[in-house]
């Protein structure tokens, strides 16, 4: 879909419900099997987060250490990133979510090799390695999706690819807690290698192109790097859109708290990190859609649904900080991941309407290295404060950074909100 394409907001009538959501995985099976997998793969991942993150804090008792393993995914992607862009606009994006796919599959056995804190190191380079790849095939599947679909149901498939995150943390972080509290972490590990397999073999049977065409401009990396960023210069949309992650990121650390919350202020262990990371995923699963309804058929309310999705993330996780029980955290999470998954949503869509596809994965790639590196230095942040100040207080200040920003963006929007954000232009 190109700019032109995109840009008008009456050009078709826009199906964006859960109704129509529906619909859509019913009458497109193309489209459908890339939801599926994103399902699965998402599923183990959760898997596979849940029990390292068990291990880690059962071995080192640190929440600095669960801060660093969350480094050890963002700071890779963002390096990343750049390559994993120029990729995706210029290789065929299915062949290279398959072959990322299945190299994931294989590193995921290697966590069967962690045990104790002398092969701890293994586990740190290998979430290193399978975020390396996940920086080629995120934005590659962010990029392809307009083509997966028609235009005018690009809303609902966005409502649903944000959400199957969500579906899969709530799914799978549940179970995976169970899991690897019942039949042991190396179990969960093998999950997840199983799911990137399933992953590969789906998107392997989609036929309809994740591309419009094929581009003979070559640019290096970094000159590829450097077109996206003189293209968001011209148009102050692309700017508002890639800087709601970004932002968001700032205080997104404090997810690193979810676990210290549940083991050591709750003790509840695995199983309570089960439980908060599932009132997350629930948070996450239906963000999107809230987001989606609050922004209206005619996209009219976009930018505003964003900026209270922002709002909501920031003042939730500033309340646990009070929370006095985890039954009264879980719903806590689950606001405070209503706006995380909707702000997630609604930005990725923007994005998606207005970018042309020939620059599209590069776009994203930015979108994303920008979050992934401002998570893992508010992780690093979060995990220091919870040491040093205790968690709660942690949870509080990260709250007030994330609402302070939703008002610093939301400010610095106001040009953009003022004008009809569809248009072609908004130099």
């Amino acid at each position: 879909m190109t700019v032109e394409q995109g840009e008008s907001a009456t050009s078709a009538p826009r199906r964006t419900g859960l109704k129509e959501s529906l619909s859509l995985l019913r009458r497109n099976p193309e489209f459908r099997r890339l939801y599926v997998a994103q399902i699965i793969s998402f599923g183990g991942d959760w898997f596979l987060t849940i029990a390292l993150f068990g291990l880690v804090l059962e071995l080192t008792g640190s929440a600095m250490t669960v801060a660093l393993t969350l480094v050890a995914q963002e700071i890779p992607f963002f390096i990343f990133s750049p390559l994993g862009g120029a990729l995706a606009d210029r290789m065929d994006r299915r062949k290279l979510m398959v072959f990322a796919d299945c190299l994931r599959a294989g590193l995921c056995l290697g966590f069967l090799l962690v045990h104790d804190l002398t092969t701890l190191w293994i586990g740190f380079a290998l979430l290193a390695a399978i975020s390396s790849l996940s920086a080629v095939f995120d934005p590659a599947s962010a990029a392809a999706v307009p083509n997966l679909v028609e235009k005018e149901d690009l809303a609902a498939a966005n409502s649903l690819v944000g959400s199957a995150w969500g579906t899969m943390l709530a799914v799978g972080a549940a179970l995976g807690g169970i899991v690897a509290a019942t039949f042991g972490r190396d179990t969960a590990f093998m999950v997840d290698a199983v799911s990137f397999a399933v992953s590969a073999a789906l998107l392997a049977r989609i036929h309809r192109p994740f591309s419009e065409r094929k581009h003979e401009e070559h640019p290096s990396v970094l000159e590829a790097t450097r077109e996206v960023f003189s293209y968001a210069r011209k148009d102050h949309r692309i700017i508002a859109f890639l800087s709601v992650k970004a932002g968001f990121g700032l205080a997104a650390g404090v997810i690193v708290l979810v676990s210290v919350f549940a083991t050591d202020v709750f003790h509840k262990g695995d199983v309570g990190i089960g439980i908060l990371m599932a009132a997350r995923g629930v948070g996450a699963l239906i963000g999107p859609f809230i987001g989606r309804w609050f922004a209206g058929p005619d996209d009219k309310r976009l930018l505003p649904a964003i900026g209270l999705a922002l709002a909501t993330f920031g003042i939730s996780y500033a309340l646990l900080g009070f929370a006095p029980t985890i039954l009264i955290a879980a719903p806590i999470v689950m606001f405070a991941h209503f706006g995380g998954g909707a702000q997630w949503a609604l930005s990725t869509y923007g994005l998606q309407k207005i970018v042309p596809d020939y620059i599209r994965g590069r776009v994203f790639a930015v979108d994303f290295a920008l979050i992934t590196l401002t998570i893992a230095i508010s992780s690093l942040v979060a995990g220091y404060c919870a040491e040093h100040f205790g968690p709660r207080p942690t949870a509080m200040g990260m709250g007030v950074v994330a609402a302070s920003w939703a008002a610093v963006w939301w400010l610095a929007t106001r040009k953009v909100r003022r004008s009809t954000w569809t248009d072609e232009t908004q130099a």
